[in-house]
């Protein structure tokens, strides 16, 4: 992954909208979900919705499918691992340890 499209794709989820879509797609698991229920779900307008959707689809965090007449989202697994892996995988490089000693953060 390149630093472009880690940072496309960070500056979408810092969108708190955008984030509980995520995060409620990420919920779905591999089935997805509804757009309808998506709205329903998180209480948005369709517009709105529609707005930050397209906004996730374009930076490659989700995918939509048509099933007749029907649009359903899901997240792109393969995406959102990519980009944490990208942050993980130089984590102490500088220092030359082994990872990050686990802290819980509140």
């Amino acid at each position: 992954m390149n630093i472009e499209k880690a940072a496309s794709q960070l500056e979408a989820l810092g969108n708190v909208t955008r984030l509980q879509i995520y995060r409620a797609l990420v919920r779905a698991g591999e089935e997805g979900l509804p757009v309808g229920r998506l709205q329903e779900k998180l209480e948005i307008p369709g517009s709105t919705l529609s707005h930050h959707l397209k906004r996730l689809v374009d930076t490659g965090l989700v995918v939509q499918d048509r099933q007749a007449t029907t649009l359903i989202c899901t997240a792109n697994y393969n995406h959102m691992n990519a980009l944490i892996g990208y942050l993980v995988d130089e984590c102490c490089a500088d220092q030359g340890c082994d990872g990050p000693r686990t802290r819980v953060v509140a």
